[in-house]
This record gives structure tokens, C-alpha cells and sequence, in this order.
């Protein structure tokens, strides 16, 4: 019976790590967009960042769609920091880690 309950808990962990959202953008961030590369032809590169998020909790995998979300927010908020206004992915996620170029498009 106490396996059981252990299992029901675990289980019920594991459902609520992969809704949780640790990351929030800052108010700095909330005027840095996400864009694809096409988006930034005319802009002026200020820089890249590495962001890294969890991609497992307690063994159990998140939900990839969490770990790019928090990624884009991380993001947003180093791109302030380096002066830009916009973020593009330029690689994949792999193992909770994405690297972005930051750019300023409106001067």
C-alpha cells in the first residue's frame, strides 16, 4: 500500500513539474521579441547568449515545449541586457540549452 501511494505521488510530481513555469520575463524583456532569421536582415547584431533551462526534474523529462518557452524568456531578458530588441534562435534546444543571436532593429 505505501508503494502505491509513493508511485501516486510521484507520479502526481512529475505531472506538476512539467506545467511549471520558473522563468518570467523581466520588465526589460518585455520589450524584447522573438523573430526568425529573416526577420533581422536589416538590424545591427549586439551579441549572442547561451540560455539553460532544466530539461529533466527529479528524472522525468519535461515537457519540450516548457524548456523552449522558458529558453525564449531567459532569452529575452539577457537580449535587454546586451542593448537588443530582438532574439533569434540560432540553434536547436539539446539537453535544456539554446543559443541566440541578439539584435537591435529599432534605433
Amino acid at each position: 500500500m505505501n508503494r502505491m501511494i509513493t508511485i501516486a505521488a510521484l507520479i502526481l510530481l512529475a505531472g506538476s513539474m512539467s506545467a511549471c513555469t520558473w522563468v518570467k520575463v523581466t520588465p526589460e524583456g518585455e520589450a524584447v521579441r522573438v523573430a526568425s532569421a529573416d526577420a533581422v536582415g536589416n538590424c545591427e547584431r549586439t551579441g549572442k547568449v547561451t540560455v539553460s533551462v532544466k530539461s529533466r526534474v527529479s528524472g522525468v523529462e519535461r515537457k519540450p515545449t516548457k524548456v523552449a518557452s522558458e529558453l525564449a524568456a531567459l532569452a529575452r531578458n539577457e537580449g535587454a541586457l546586451l542593448g537588443g530588441d530582438t532574439v533569434v534562435a540560432e540553434t536547436s534546444v539539446s539537453d535544456g540549452r539554446q543559443v541566440f543571436g541578439v539584435y537591435r532593429c529599432n534605433r
